[in-house]
């Protein structure tokens, strides 16, 4: 719920920022300076409050004291199986010493490192990952490209679809990565062949963090599954549509999505996404969820207006000395699915999730061909090549293209607070 954190009048000794703000205060690992080893820190403005450095100076109490504590190693496990109100106590007391007009700013100071020098580690051990598919609209896409006849499947408005992923390989940003190999299948072949993947793609995703976890056994319903969350990054789970479309018939995703996935380093907790939240509507022609799926408070704010974008720099770009290029952009207000439906879905069967478990959102497309979140999408799988200003074409990625993920909440009438960015880069597959 909105507390004093969230007030747009606040400000802070540090300074102004569009991405950082006070009202943001997300978490990373992180090591800059002259520090040697990895820390956690909370982003404010452009710079990091080194937890390790705050603990020292004893200024923290009660709750927040007991969170900071858990703070103090390179990985957020035991912080983010705190709970939802460690976190809360945490974010206000570190709110109150970054404001204008802390007594403490000048011992604060001292706990500073720049963000330009930051090297950022993984945020915790990730024990497992499931990848859902809540975007109906790259469902339905993807579902014309792959089943023209059946697109969209019937169980699709009825129940949260997922699959298990590799949690191995997913990694924070910037990550490079080999273009993969696998088995492919041409239309026209009489057998599969095997070489590096053709049909590279990028997925604009949000990563979703669980917080405290369940025992086996014990599902969590919808009333609290939020408690079970801890925050949001952005996700890109790189995707190798031609070997994809050679295997997933009948269990779905392998090789094809296992190879690489890449975070955004800065976890939004759930609670600084509080002012952007959004009701959850449904066609009134379609299914609406089952009762465990469905709570007053879901339907009213259960929806996050994060505003997501896709961005390219091509290696000729990059030697011409021209930024990123928008490819597309849209927003997590239309996911079909909620984070508490799915977190709910994953449960209700008595699966139990564990602290750093990440739940990927699934590509991210919205209602209008402009907005979708792949290039399998706006390229109509390779027939629509999508024209740079470098005066290359893509289809799908060739090597040395970086692709970048960005999110943003509010802007025009509120706080803005941004998700950073998740940037990958494909290397050649020697």
């Amino acid at each position: 719920m909105l507390n004093e954190t969230h007030d747009a009048s606040l400000t802070s000794w540090v300074g102004t920022s569009d991405e950082f703000p006070i009202q943001n205060l997300p978490i990373a690992i992180f090591k800059s300076g002259d520090m040697t080893e990895f820390a956690a820190g909370i982003a404010i403005c452009d710079q990091i409050l080194n937890l390790q450095d705050l603990a020292k100076t004893g200024l923290l109490s009660g709750d927040a004291a007991i969170a900071l504590d858990a703070c103090q190693t390179d990985s957020l496990n035991n912080y983010m199986g705190l709970g939802a109100s460690y976190h809360s106590a945490l974010r206000l007391a570190v709110s109150r010493l970054l404001r204008t007009g802390s007594e403490h700013e000048q011992l604060l100071r001292t706990c500073l490192y720049p963000m330009t020098d930051a090297e950022y580690g993984m945020p915790c051990h990730i024990g497992d990952y499931t990848d859902f598919y809540t975007s109906i609209y790259h469902a339905t896409s993807v579902g014309k490209l792959f089943r023209p006849d059946n697109p969209l499947l019937p169980n699709y408005k009825w129940v949260p679809i997922g699959y298990h992923g590799r949690a191995s390989s997913v990694d924070v940003s910037p990550q490079n990565f080999k273009r993969p190999s696998g088995q492919t299948k041409a239309p026209d072949a009489a057998e599969p062949s095997f070489g590096p993947c053709k049909r590279l793609d990028y997925e604009l995703e949000l990563g979703i963090f669980v917080g405290q976890g369940n025992e086996l056994g014990e599902a969590v319903d919808i009333e609290h599954a939020e408690q079970h969350v801890f925050g949001i990054c952005l996700f890109n789970d790189w995707s190798a549509r031609d070997l994809q479309a050679w295997e997933y018939q009948p269990l779905g995703p392998f090789l094809a999505k296992n190879f690489a996935s890449t975070i955004s380093p800065w976890i939004i907790t759930m609670e600084a996404l509080a002012p952007y939240r959004v009701a959850f509507q449904r066609p009134s022609t379609d299914p609406q969820p089952l009762p465990y799926l469905s709570s007053n408070e879901n339907s009213e704010r259960g929806a996050i207006d994060i505003q997501l974008s896709v961005h390219i720099q091509t290696e000729q770009m990059a030697e011409q000395g021209m930024a990123p290029v928008e490819l597309s952009r849209s927003s997590f207000k239309h996911s079909y699915w909620t984070v508490a439906q799915m977190l709910t879905h994953h449960t209700v069967n008595g699966c139990n999730l564990k602290p750093g478990d990440l739940l990927g959102s699934g590509t991210q497309s919205g209602p209008e061909p402009a907005e979708a979140g792949s290039l399998l999408e706006l390229s109509d799988a390779g027939k629509r090549p999508i024209s740079l200003p470098s005066g290359e074409t893509r289809t799908f990625l060739e090597d040395g293209d970086i692709v970048i993920l960005r999110g943003f909440c509010g802007g025009e009438n509120g706080v803005r607070i941004g998700l950073g960015e998740a940037t990958g880069k494909v290397l050649a597959n020697d």
